[in-house]
């Protein structure tokens, strides 16, 4: 499961969390969610489904510790001479909100079809396009205040 999820769960967990420490944490837990259930699925997509979601709550819960207790990592205090290879499409997408940030991660970053992403996230193909073209919208007009 490692093998073949591990690199597409991180990927997501760091767009989330923005930290690659943070990231290992969760997807750490979410591993461990997995060992520890041991659910049975109906096939591969179903367990990709189930990782996705389980990450995503992870990292929630993640986001939500950290508003409750503040702190300043030390990737924060030594990126204030970040070099300009640091900066880009990646950090804009960073900074968009949560919602449209895992749509256009699964989306553009993950491949994932969008029959795929609506059933991930438990909303309609709809909703997922209008996702994608809001969250577009706001992935142009961040990076272009900040890195134009």
């Amino acid at each position: 499961m490692v093998r073949r999820h591990g690199d597409m769960l991180f990927r997501l967990c760091l767009v989330m969390l923005r930290s690659e420490s943070d990231a290992e944490d969760a997807v750490q837990e979410t591993v461990l969610k997995y060992l520890q259930k041991a659910p049975a699925f109906d096939g591969p997509e179903h367990e990709k489904a189930w990782l996705i979601r389980v990450a995503v709550n992870q990292c929630r819960d993640q986001q939500r510790f950290r508003m409750r207790h503040p702190q300043v990592s030390l990737d924060t205090l030594s990126a204030c001479g970040a070099s300009p290879e640091s900066s880009g499409i990646i950090e804009a997408l960073t900074r968009v909100p949560e919602p449209f940030r895992i749509v256009l991660t699964l989306y553009y970053v993950e491949e994932f079809p969008m029959e795929e992403i609506a059933r991930v996230i438990g909303r309609s193909v709809s909703a997922v396009k209008m996702r994608l073209q809001k969250g577009r919208r706001l992935l142009e007009k961040i990076y272009r205040e900040e890195y134009l």
